[in-house]
């Protein structure tokens, strides 16, 4: 007769267990994340009515200190202008080939960095860099960066998106922080 209790009881502690995690799955849902029109991959989820989702996915710099327990975000002001010659643009004619640079002011960066870059990406996702450059020592708040000309083939209408990307240490890779848009008119 003992040993029936202690079964039973047994029975019924993982019952409650297994309930348990049950409830708390089904509290949480995988939901579509959009960020400016655009779907990300991981998406999000929501917990106990609360939304979380990847902060790799708001273009800035994202570091974990685990010794501390936090995550630092940091996502500099990046103001991005496409000069046609002495001219400012951000329009285009379908199939013509338009040389241009970027001009790129940063400010509010808060972390040091090693490099920059500026490349473009073509409305069906094909990615062209336009200029790299290494960042000698520390560089932090308020720096400007030029690129060279550089001719483009802008061949189907819609939109191409100018990147400027920042590499925080030299074997690291480029984070996607400030886009611009040239849009490709029949």
């Amino acid at each position: 007769m003992m040993k029936w209790r202690k079964v039973m009881a047994l029975v019924m502690a993982f019952s409650i267990m297994g309930g348990t995690a049950i409830s708390a799955e089904s509290a949480k849902d995988q939901v579509q994340l959009i960020i400016n029109g655009e779907v990300s991959k991981d998406g999000a989820v929501v917990i106990d009515g609360k939304t979380y989702v990847p902060i790799r996915d708001f273009n800035g710099l994202v570091n974990f200190d685990p010794s501390g327990g936090k995550v630092v975000f940091d996502q500099p002001n990046v103001h991005m202008f496409l000069f046609k010659g002495d001219t400012v643009f951000g329009n285009v004619n379908k199939g013509n080939k338009v040389k241009f640079n970027v001009f790129s002011q940063i400010d509010t960066l808060k972390t040091d960095i090693s490099g920059v870059k500026v490349a473009i990406t073509d409305p069906s996702g094909n990615v062209k860099d336009i200029q790299s450059q290494d960042i000698k020592g520390a560089q932090k708040d308020n720096f400007w960066f030029r690129t060279n000309d550089f001719t483009y083939d802008f061949k189907t209408a819609g939109n191409y998106r100018v990147g400027f990307y920042i590499k925080e240490s030299k074997d690291g890779s480029y984070t996607l922080v400030s886009e611009k848009v040239i849009t490709a008119i029949n």
